[in-house]
């Protein structure tokens, strides 16, 4: 099958009308923020979404990600490889409205559509690339270069002895 790349700007509203599906990339490339966060990216990004309506005619859109990343470990500062995959929901709403997105189900993420009721879709899958990856990107253990037998944190000195200031109080309380 061949890939295709995927449109950067979409309405939500009639692609769900359309009972719309999209199988295709993203090209990395134009994930700059994505890029500038790991130390390594595949050139295209594989995609899935669906758009939909839900039983309460509520539009929204689902889908999977996946690409191959390469993280700097932050224990060996070795590069390593990491796999990306992340499953989305979001419901589209028309500014940051708190009734709006208060009313929809806890399934659903708010995404904000524009002024011509689009939702920057490269944008907000970006964000969600962005979000899956780890805090703290470390190698496990065992493929770590650094071991744990040669961390080393120092060694705490111990405080200085100062006397207690409401020592006097205690003195007063024996009288």
């Amino acid at each position: 099958m061949q890939k295709v790349k995927l449109p950067k700007q979409v309405d939500p509203i009639k692609s769900a009308n359309k009972r719309s599906e999209y199988r295709g990339v993203m090209l990395t490339v134009d994930m700059a923020r994505l890029c500038e966060t790991v130390a390594g990216i595949d050139d295209e990004v594989d995609i899935e979404v669906k758009f939909k309506k839900d039983e309460q005619g509520l539009t929204y859109f689902e889908g999977h990600m996946s690409c191959a990343a390469s993280l700097l470990c932050q224990r060996c500062y070795n590069v390593f490889a990491h796999q990306i995959n992340v499953s989305f929901c979001f419901s589209p709403v028309q500014g940051t409205d708190k009734e709006d997105i208060d009313e929809l189900p806890d399934a659903y993420e708010p995404v904000e559509v524009n002024d011509h009721g689009e939702i920057n879709l490269l944008q907000c899958l970006e964000d969600e690339l962005i979000l899956s990856l780890p805090i703290v990107a470390l190698h496990a253990e065992e493929d770590c270069s650094v071991k744990a037998d040669s961390m080393s944190f120092g060694v705490i000195e111990p405080a200085d002895e100062r006397p207690n200031p409401f020592a006097v109080l205690k003195e007063l309380k024996r009288d």
